[in-house]
């Protein structure tokens, strides 16, 4: 009887996470904008966020197999997470792993997973968006189309 209300234990959980992805790709896609400086001359490139958790990010970088350099393991890289045009939070990851990443449109990338440095300040933002994330995808629910607007 235990093993069974494990199985739906992980079962919500893994349902969970799901849609917690799903928004994400929603979110990434549409709304954030994040952009980083990748060399020693202070240039900014976009990067695309893939995903997020509470110890780090996965991104990825448009990648030539022929000339790019690949960031090296430890590596500090300073992230800006633009929710306006203007407006951004700074944070600053470390490189934990890198590969190679071919999108479904052909495209080849370099993702890199990376740690948060959770020591800056600007990182209890990024926390709290973080943790708005998980809770969103564990909360929400799908709209179905039913008329009757629940309030609490």
């Amino acid at each position: 009887m235990t093993d069974k209300v494990l199985d739906f234990v992980k079962k919500r959980k893994e349902s969970v996470e799901e849609k917690r992805r799903a928004f994400e790709r929603i979110l990434f896609d549409n709304l954030l904008g994040v952009y980083t400086v990748l060399d020693n001359a202070g240039s900014i490139y976009p990067v695309k966020l893939v995903d997020i958790s509470r110890e780090g990010c996965l991104f990825q970088i448009p990648w030539n197999v022929r000339g790019d350099q690949k960031l090296k393991k430890d590596t500090e890289v300073s992230l800006r997470i633009y929710f306006t045009k203007q407006s951004y939070i700074p944070i600053i990851v470390k490189v934990k792993y890198g590969k190679e990443h071919l999108d479904t449109n052909g495209q080849m990338h370099m993702q890199y997973g990376a740690s948060f440095d959770k020591g800056i300040k600007s990182f209890v933002a990024i926390q709290n968006f973080i943790d708005f994330l998980y809770s969103f995808a564990e909360y929400s629910t799908f709209d179905s189309g039913d008329q009757k607007i629940f309030f609490l």
